[in-house]
């Protein structure tokens, strides 16, 4: 383990946006339970696909969309607030 100061653009969370030393951008830290939920929600659009539920696959991927808007939304607005330009 190597112990780095990092810069902490919002808040601690489980979404903090966070720049490394040596990156230009800051990204978002995304804790390790929070990350095992996203990809459990993302294994259930693909069960609900291989089931041909397109119905509850869809329903299950708007939620999954809404959930990465908030977190694109959060990098934003930390961004904005600091004067760094938007990657995108």
């Amino acid at each position: 383990m190597e112990r780095i100061d990092a810069e902490l653009f919002t808040d601690g969370g489980n979404d903090a946006v966070v720049r490394l030393p040596g990156r230009r951008l800051p990204g978002v830290l995304i804790q390790g339970d929070s990350l095992h939920i996203l990809r459990g929600d993302v294994a259930e659009v693909v069960e609900a696909c291989e089931r041909g539920d397109l119905a509850e696959a869809g329903e299950a991927a708007g939620l999954l969309l809404a959930g990465f808007d908030a977190l694109l939304s959060r990098y934003s607005v930390a961004l904005e607030k600091h004067r760094i330009r938007l990657p995108y």
